[in-house]
């Protein structure tokens, strides 16, 4: 059986990290009174990852980065950190 091309895109798109600007995000996050616990609750994410995306230290899958745009009210590039 053959998947349809936006199946095999949404797949491919999901399976790539992208650079999270950790210090706006935790910036967002706070200017909305959002502590990680209510983070995690509201989206599904999990502290560890919401902690090291905030610090920086990991990427985000492209379905991660949009649970949590939608969450703060921003379009996901808002969250990408940009290129230097």
């Amino acid at each position: 059986m053959k998947l349809p091309r936006y199946y095999i895109t949404i797949t491919s798109m999901d399976s790539r990290f992208i650079e999270v600007d950790g210090a706006k995000l935790r910036k967002l996050r706070r200017e909305r009174a959002l502590s990680q616990q209510d983070v995690t609750r509201i989206s599904g994410i999990s502290q560890a990852t919401l902690s090291d995306l905030e610090q920086g230290k990991r990427g985000a899958r492209a379905s991660t980065l949009r649970k949590l745009a939608e969450l703060m009210g921003v379009e996901p590039k808002e969250l990408m950190k940009e290129e230097q």
